[in-house]
């Protein structure tokens, strides 16, 4: 039976996207906002399944590619959705019209970037280039940003506003998603201070941030990832 806890984390991480979707493209309008929060239960349910597969010696080269058609969803399909629907609030109507669908540029280096993780060997302990998740709750927290700040533009709302900054943060995402670039992964194969202090400054810092700026965080969150990832040591 334990073998298919793993798999049932996989599957809700697979259903909280497909609910994202169903805010994303709600009939009576885009609620991004709920569609966010779905993200972050995806993301929650992605970490527990490879956490809870290690921790019973259950996994399997079918967990492994269920893991990868639920991100493929979660963390796919979803942020490209999302930033077609930012895109579209910052357009008036008629102009740009096919400046939207710039946003699923993410949503196939995503599909990209799932495969290189699939076949290569070096991704074992560690990843190269950003995670998939990563890059979605990045793109999950502008509308969580935006409605922090309703009523009272701001600065960053205003850039979070402009298409042609959405279309820099698609670009640089989906090249960070394939970039040869090592990062290091938060699997803990012990959870003393060898070989772990990355992995802890990291989290403690991130705690930080969210505590201090909330969703506002996140991307300054992925940015120390990649810095940390950078400058720190490489042996994992």
């Amino acid at each position: 039976m334990k073998k298919h806890i793993p798999n049932a984390l996989t599957c809700l991480n697979l259903l909280c996207g497909c609910v994202a979707l169903t805010f994303i493209f709600a009939p009576s309008g885009p609620n991004l906002v709920v569609g966010a929060y779905f993200v972050g239960l995806a993301a929650v349910a992605d970490f527990l399944d490879g956490l809870v597969a290690r921790a019973l010696r259950v996994s399997s080269p079918i967990g492994k590619d269920l893991d990868s058609l639920a991100d493929m969803v979660s963390f796919g399909v979803v942020p490209g959705a999302m930033l077609f629907q930012l895109f579209r609030t910052t357009l008036a109507p008629g102009a740009l019209v096919y400046l939207p669908y710039a946003a699923f540029i993410v949503t196939i280096f995503s599909a990209l970037r799932l495969a290189k993780f699939n076949n290569d060997t070096r991704q074992t302990n560690s990843f190269i280039g950003l995670p998939t998740p990563a890059c979605t709750l990045v793109v999950a927290s502008l509308p969580l940003i935006l409605a922090a700040n309703a009523g009272a533009p701001t600065a960053i709302n205003n850039l979070i506003l402009n298409p042609w900054a959405l279309l820099a943060l698609t670009v640089l995402l989906s090249g960070l998603l394939v970039a040869e670039l090592p990062l290091f992964a938060l699997k803990f194969k012990s959870f003393g201070l060898v070989g772990n202090r990355q992995r802890y400054l990291f989290l403690a810092l991130a705690a930080g941030l969210t505590l201090w700026l909330h969703a506002a965080a996140v991307p300054l969150v992925v940015l120390l990832y990649v810095g940390l990832s950078v400058v720190g040591p490489r042996r994992m």
